[in-house]
C-alpha cells in the first residue's frame, strides 16, 4: 500500500479488464433484450392479431428513440458519469422488457398495440446511451492502442447475446408460452446491474483497488469523471466536425445491412427459405455468431493495421475491403438455390459487416478523445438512422414477398458505406486542445 492506501502491485487480473468484463456482460443483455420482440413475433402475431407490418412498426419504434437519443445519451453519460448512467438506463431497460408480456393482461386491440409501441419507445430510450457510455468507459480505462480490440470484443458480445436469443426464447416459448418466456428472461440482468453499481467507478483513479502500477500503465486519463464542462460550443464543434460527419454518413449506409441481417434473418428463413420455426431459430442464431467472430477479429485486425499503416489508412482498410464483400455475399444469400448455403452466406455477410465496428468506433474515439461519449453518440445516431430508414422498407418489401429487393438495397448500401471512408481522416483531432493519450 502507498500513503493513500492504494495497492502498489496489481492483482493477477488488472481492474481495467474486470470493468471491461462487466461491459461485455451488459452487451450480451442489451442485444438479447433487443431481439426479444422479433423472435417472439411468430407467436405474438396470431395470438394478439398483429400484422407483420405492425411488428415492423414495433421494431421501428425502438430504433427511432434508440437512434435519435444517441447523441443526447452520450452527453448525458459524459455529464453524469458512466457508473450512474449505466445503472439507471439498464434498470429502465429491464422495466421496458418486462412490460411487453404484461401488457396483454391489461389491454387489447388498438390500446394494446399502442402500449407495446410505448414499451419499444422506452426500451430504445434506455438503450440509446449504452454504446456511447461504454465507449467512454473504454477510453477512460484502456490504453488507446487497445480501443479497436475492445470495441471489437464488445460488439462480439452484443452478437453473442443476439445469437443466444432465438434458441433460448423459442425453447422457453414452447415450454411456457411467449408471455412467461419474455417475462422471466427480462429479470436476470438485475444481478449484473447490482454488481456494476457496487464495483464500477468512472475512472481508474477513483477505484480503490487500482494499483499505482496499473495507474502508471494507463497514464493520464482521456475522460475525466462526469465532464460538466461540456459546453454548447464544444457540442457544436462535435456536430460540425467533417470526419465525424463522414463516419456517421458511412455508418448510416452500413447499418441498413446490419439491421437487415440482425432483425429480419429469422423471418426470412421461415418465410422465404421455408424452415420450420425451431430449425429456423437455430439457423438464425448462426448468423449473429458470424457477426461476433467478425467483430472480435476485426478489432484486433484494425489495431494491427493502425500500427502498420498509421491512423489514417489503418482505420480505412478494413471497411474498404470488407463492406463490398458483405454486399456481394448478400446477393449470394438471396439467389443461391441451396437454403443452407444461403444461411452460410448470410453468416459470412454479417461477419464482413461487423469486422468494421472496431474501425468505426475506435476511429471516432481517436478523433474525439475526451469527448468520446458525445462524438460516438453522433456516430450511433447515424448508425441507427440506417435502421429507422431501413426497417419500414424491409417490413414493406418482405410483407409483399420482395426479399430480393431488400437484399439488393443492402448490396448498394454496403458499397456506399465503403466509398465514404475514402474521405475520412482519423488522425485529425476533434478539439484544438491537446489531450494526452497513452499508447503503451
Amino acid at each position: 500500500m502507498d500513503n493513500s492506501g492504494r495497492p502498489t502491485t496489481p492483482g493477477a487480473i488488472r481492474i481495467r479488464w474486470r470493468i471491461f468484463s462487466l461491459l461485455v456482460g451488459f452487451a450480451i443483455v442489451v442485444y438479447f433484450q433487443q431481439r426479444s420482440i422479433s423472435i417472439a413475433a411468430e407467436r405474438i402475431m396470431p395470438e394478439l392479431s398483429l400484422t407483420q407490418m405492425q411488428i415492423g412498426w414495433l421494431q421501428w419504434a425502438f430504433v427511432f428513440t434508440y437512434g435519435f437519443l444517441q447523441f443526447p445519451g452520450g452527453v448525458f453519460g459524459q455529464r453524469l458519469g458512466a457508473r450512474r448512467a449505466l445503472t439507471s438506463i439498464m434498470l429502465v431497460a429491464v422495466l421496458a422488457t418486462a412490460l411487453v408480456p404484461l401488457a396483454p393482461l391489461l389491454f387489447g386491440g388498438t390500446a394494446l398495440f399502442a402500449v407495446l409501441l410505448g414499451t419499444q419507445f422506452l426500451l430504445g430510450a434506455a438503450h440509446a446511451p449504452f454504446m456511447p457510455v461504454c465507449a467512454g468507459v473504454m477510453a477512460s480505462w484502456l490504453p488507446s492502442n487497445r480501443w479497436a480490440m475492445a470495441q471489437g470484443l464488445h460488439t462480439c458480445a452484443l452478437q453473442i447475446g443476439a445469437a443466444m436469443a432465438p434458441p433460448i426464447l423459442v425453447m422457453l416459448m414452447q415450454a411456457f408460452g411467449w408471455q412467461r418466456a419474455l417475462f422471466w428472461a427480462a429479470l436476470p440482468p438485475l444481478l449484473l446491474i447490482g454488481v456494476w453499481r457496487l464495483y464500477a467507478r468512472d475512472t481508474p483513479r477513483e477505484h480503490p483497488e487500482v494499483s499505482t502500477t496499473e495507474l502508471a500503465e494507463l497514464g493520464t486519463p482521456v475522460i475525466p469523471n462526469s465532464d460538466s464542462g461540456l459546453s454548447i460550443a464544444r457540442i457544436m464543434h462535435i456536430l460540425r466536425n467533417r470526419d465525424v460527419l463522414l463516419l456517421t454518413t458511412s455508418y448510416i449506409s452500413m447499418n441498413y445491412v446490419f439491421y437487415l441481417l440482425a432483425s429480419w434473418s429469422f423471418l426470412f428463413l421461415v418465410q422465404q427459405r421455408h424452415f420450420a420455426a425451431l430449425e429456423g431459430s437455430w439457423l438464425a442464431s448462426l448468423i449473429p455468431i458470424g457477426a461476433a467472430v467478425g467483430a472480435g477479429s476485426g478489432g484486433i485486425i484494425t489495431d494491427a493495421l493502425v500500427r502498420r499503416f498509421g491512423s489514417r489508412w489503418g482505420f480505412r482498410l478494413a471497411p474498404l475491403i470488407s463492406l463490398p464483400l458483405a454486399g456481394v455475399l448478400l446477393l449470394v444469400a438471396i439467389w443461391i438455390p441451396n437454403a443452407y448455403a444461403g444461411v452460410v452466406a448470410m453468416m459470412l455477410a454479417f461477419a464482413a459487416v461487423e469486422i468494421t465496428e472496431g474501425a468505426y468506433w475506435a476511429g471516432t474515439m481517436n478523433i474525439a478523445t475526451a469527448d468520446t461519449m458525445a462524438a460516438t453518440g453522433v456516430l450511433n445516431t447515424g448508425g441507427n438512422l440506417g435502421g429507422i430508414i431501413g426497417i419500414p422498407i424491409v417490413a414493406y418489401l418482405s410483407g409483399h414477398g420482395a426479399w430480393g429487393t431488400a437484399f439488393f438495397i443492402g448490396f448498394l448500401c454496403a458499397l456506399v458505406a465503403a466509398l465514404v471512408w475514402l474521405g475520412v481522416d482519423t488522425s485529425r483531432p476533434l478539439l484544438a486542445r491537446t489531450v494526452k493519450v497513452t499508447t503503451t
